[in-house]
């Protein structure tokens, strides 16, 4: 058990943070904006009105107001059908902390947007808002639901629901280029670290009170 745990820790947590390390360097550094700009222009060719306002709509969803009221939502169904307030109590952690990261992050890094925005975004780049809120939320939906979910289609469709909207979101950032593509990978890999941390202190302490009913 304690191996399988310290491989999860090494695949969930240190690539990860490998990754952001390596990502952040070569963004600082300028080093990574060549490669950023390249993929945005491959974007370029598949640009439509109906496309757009597809794409203006996903990364609508990984807005503050949306995602507040998704997040609302998830919160009633789990509470309604389940009674688990711990689950509450740890959806909320994981919204909040996310967003909490993310804005220090933009602020440490004060990364500038790409110039030629096909819709208006202000504030800082790196890493995307949007990304790490969507996955965040429809990660943390996905831990929680899966929990209660018996079946095994029934937890396919729940991982390939979240995973699109997942991607969806984050491609519709670069579609929209207001965001590079450095700064998807970075919300990614952030996101992916700060929601196995904090599975991680839940699953830990809730082994813990239930040692202790045995007792």
């Amino acid at each position: 058990m304690k191996h399988k745990l310290w491989w999860m820790f090494i695949l969930f947590f240190i690539l990860p943070l490998a990754g952001f390390i390596t990502t952040t360097y070569f963004v600082t550094n300028g080093e990574v904006l060549p490669l950023d700009k390249a993929l945005l222009n491959l974007v370029k060719p598949i640009e439509s009105a109906f496309l757009t306002k597809f794409m203006s709509f996903f990364s609508h969803l990984g807005s503050t107001g949306p995602v507040v009221v998704l997040s609302f939502i998830f919160l009633a169904i789990i509470y309604v059908l389940y009674r688990k307030k711990d689950e509450v109590l740890l959806f909320v952690i994981v919204s909040l902390g996310s967003t909490g990261i993310n804005q220090n992050l933009k602020f440490v890094f004060k990364r500038e947007r790409p110039f030629e925005q096909i819709v208006v975004e202000n504030g800082f780049s790196y890493p995307s808002g949007h990304t790490m809120a969507a996955v965040s939320l429809y990660g943390i939906v996905t831990f929680l639901f899966w929990r209660h979910i018996s079946t095994v289609w029934g937890r396919i469709l729940l991982i390939i629901l979240s995973s699109i909207m997942i991607s969806v979101i984050g491609f519709s950032r670069i579609y929209l280029r207001v965001h590079y593509p450095s700064d998807i990978v970075a919300a990614f890999l952030v996101s992916g670290m700060w929601l196995f941390v904090s599975i991680s202190i839940y699953q830990y302490v809730m082994e813990k009170r239930y040692e202790k009913r045995r007792i």
